[in-house]
C-alpha cells in the first residue's frame, strides 16, 4: 500500500512538472500564432499604411506600416535576422506546427499519468478496503 501511495505522489509532482511545461508550450503557440496573423494582416500593404500591432495581453498599438515586404524574426537566443515575408511565415508556420506537436505529445503524457494515477488509485482501494482520496 506505501508503495503505491508513494508512486502515486511521484505521479502528482510529474504531472505538475509536465502541466508547467504543457502551459509554457500553449503559450508559445499563441504567440507563434498571432505572429502569423499579424504578417498575413499586413501582407500586401502599402507603406505608411496605418495599423494596429498586437503587443500581448489583447493590446495593441498604433502604429504606421514602414516595410511590409520584410521581416524582423528571432531564431533563438536573443538573435533576430530580417527576412522576407513569405520567408518569415513559412518559419513562424514550422515553428507553430511543432510547438503543436509538443503540446499534443504532452498532452497525451498527462492523459496517460492521469490513468496511471486512476488505476493506482484504484488498486489502493481495492487494497485497503475502500474508497482512498490522494492528496
Amino acid at each position: 500500500m506505501r508503495q503505491i501511495l508513494v508512486e502515486i505522489r511521484f505521479l502528482e509532482n510529474s504531472a505538475r512538472v509536465l502541466q508547467s511545461r504543457l502551459d509554457i508550450v500553449t503559450a508559445a503557440l499563441s504567440e507563434t500564432l498571432t505572429a502569423i496573423s499579424t504578417l498575413e494582416g499586413t501582407k500586401g500593404k502599402p507603406i505608411d499604411t496605418d495599423t494596429l500591432l498586437p503587443i500581448g495581453s489583447g493590446s495593441f498599438v498604433k502604429a504606421k506600416l514602414a516595410d511590409s515586404q520584410n521581416i524582423i524574426i528571432g531564431v533563438g537566443a536573443g538573435v533576430c535576422i530580417e527576412k522576407p515575408l513569405e520567408d518569415s511565415m513559412k518559419d513562424l508556420r514550422l515553428r507553430s506546427s511543432e510547438l503543436e506537436k509538443a503540446r499534443v505529445s504532452v498532452t497525451q503524457v498527462l492523459n496517460q499519468v492521469e490513468d496511471y494515477r486512476a488505476h493506482l488509485s484504484d488498486m489502493a482501494g481495492k487494497k485497503g478496503g475502500g474508497p482512498v482520496e490522494i492528496v
